[in-house]
């Protein structure tokens, strides 16, 4: 965690810069590094996304912070086509320039709000930008245990965290260990404390146990205080969806992993009116607008399913190449339940030392489990980010 000096706040070093020193032991492999430390995408957009950000014509002017009245129809058409719910893209949805800057600003947006609470709840084993979005909040970080599945475990926040948070975080498909979480049961420990639930959704595409899943449960699901809105019960989509029940909740997502668009910086986060007001409101005088282009470009992204899933199948297929090479050094990790992250025990705990041995012997980077939190510390995260030959290169460094 960061220090603070006299002058004032003092980052703390930014997690893969730690990685720098290590690269070089990967010299020896002829093609060098390969580098799945990070979840780049490394596959090219569909050509039709290419052209609506090329083409869209809307350099010159200011475009909309909340995004333009199209980007917000494609969004709400994407939540019932693949979501199976029904959101008011009027009044529901807004725009966010990807999501990280959205993940890292809430908390400081919803203190102003609620000026008397100081905390955020997020997932112990987690993306860091959750707790960094609180220590510069000057919030409270208070981490949530995950149960064997990587599921985020309600019943171990106390009342007291209850009573001061300003958000629970949850995130299914979990980053980095992959688990999917009981987004209804998330849901309804909100509302019953008032206790907003902001859900990071950003890897639904690639949920491999199941259908895609959301906090925007349908209306009927909620009422009846059943579980999964896409776990057990009927797949409603395609088609018209169900009415969801935002109160409370809001569903973040992201075109950077979805379509390849990581370069492009456009996501959207639906749900609540209430509150999607009030980000929108605070958003627009603080200068967030996802440029004219990149605003195009989604739409013809969330227009277009057929790219996602050529995309699944590389996923997976990676997935499943990468857990035997990682499993050659160590114990083969299982695959994820969602994602496309590959959650690797590290041999003797020491991830670190596991790190080392996978760049000198295949000069494959990956992240040690503790950028993740310190619960984290004894596993690797592999993210399957390298194109074909890349992988077939890889493989051929196995002894």
């Amino acid at each position: 965690m960061s220090s603070r000096a006299p002058g004032g706040y003092v980052p703390p070093p930014y997690p893969h810069d730690r990685l720098d020193e290590l690269k070089p032991l990967a010299d020896r492999h002829d093609g060098g590094l390969v580098d799945l430390s990070i979840g780049t995408p490394v596959d090219p957009p569909t050509p039709a996304v290419l052209a609506a950000l090329g083409g869209s014509d809307s350099e010159r002017g200011y475009p909309p912070s909340i995004g333009t009245p199209e980007l917000r129809e494609a969004a709400a058409r994407w939540c019932t086509e693949r979501l199976g719910v029904q959101v008011d893209s009027a009044a529901e949805v807004a725009a966010t320039i990807g999501s990280k800057e959205f993940v890292a600003g809430l908390p400081h947006w919803l203190r102003l709000r609620t000026p008397e609470r100081d905390t955020v709840l997020f997932p112990e084993i987690s993306y860091p930008s959750y707790a960094m979005g609180a220590e510069l909040a000057g919030c409270r970080a208070v981490p949530v245990p995950a149960d064997e599945h990587w599921s985020i475990r309600l019943d171990a926040i106390s009342d007291a965290d209850a009573e001061r948070a300003l958000v629970l975080w949850v995130n299914t498909p979990g980053n980095p260990a992959g688990g999917l979480d009981d987004l209804g049961a998330a849901a309804r420990w909100g509302r019953e404390r008032g206790v907003p639930v902001f859900s990071d959704e950003c890897y639904a595409e690639f949920t491999w146990d199941g259908v895609p899943r959301t906090i925007l449960t349908p209306t009927s699901a909620a009422t009846a205080g059943g579980g999964e809105a896409h776990g057990d019960e009927v797949d409603t989509r395609p088609g018209g969806g169900l009415r969801a029940e935002v109160d409370g909740v809001i569903a973040v997502h992201s075109l950077s992993k979805r379509s390849n668009l990581a370069g492009v910086r456009v996501g959207f986060y639906a749900g609540d009116p209430e509150l999607v007001h009030y980000l929108r409101e605070v958003r627009k005088h603080a200068g967030f607008m996802v440029p004219g282009p990149a605003q195009a470009a989604a739409v013809a992204a969330l227009a277009d399913q057929d790219h996602v899933a050529e995309q699944r199948e590389r996923y997976r297929n990676r997935l499943e190449r990468l857990a035997r090479i990682v499993g050659s050094f160590g114990p083969e990790p299982a695959l994820p339940r969602g994602g496309f992250y590959l959650w690797a025990a590290a041999p003797e705990g020491d991830a670190w030392a596991f790190t080392r041995t996978l760049l000198s012997e295949v000069g494959i980077l990956v992240s040690p489990g503790e950028f993740y939190g310190p619960a984290a510390a004894d596993r690797v995260r592999v993210a399957a980010v390298l194109t074909d030959d890349a992988l077939d290169m890889v493989e051929s460094r196995v002894g």
